[in-house]
């Protein structure tokens, strides 16, 4: 099951267990937030009527609050000796979506114990050195 919602101005696609960075929002760190969705899709069935889709709540939890990379701005007009350089960094905030209506995200205690399988099976035979 997934979502799109709508912050900031912008438009993202989201699934439980994700973890975007939007625009600042005024929260503090840990958090719950709802974003409004305009667009959910449930395997079989897909409500695109905002009004519907606003029903269904997506929460999500705020990580942190961050400065984004610069970004530089350059003006320049040739032949007449004018050039301006400005930067901006954007507020951002990182946050994990922990539900999308009754989906909720899984846990990835599952994962990390089957890495350590991996890891079982990468020793390699000791090697000789011939003198």
């Amino acid at each position: 099951m997934y979502a799109i919602v709508k912050t900031g101005g912008k438009q993202y696609k989201v699934a439980p267990g994700d973890k975007l960075n939007i625009e600042k929002l005024e929260a503090e760190v840990g958090a719950k937030v709802e974003l409004e969705a305009i667009c959910v899709v449930d395997g079989d069935k897909v409500e695109a009527d905002p009004a519907k889709a606003a029903a269904t709540k997506v929460t999500a939890i705020v990580l942190e609050q961050f400065k984004g990379e610069k970004q530089l701005v350059f003006k320049f007009k040739k032949r007449k000796n004018y050039k301006k350089m400005r930067g901006h960094r954007q507020q951002l905030t990182r946050v994990e979506i922990e539900s999308v209506g009754s989906a909720k995200a899984e846990k990835k205690a599952a994962a990390k114990k089957a890495a350590p399988k991996k890891a079982e099976k990468a020793e390699e035979p000791a090697s000789v050195d011939a003198e």
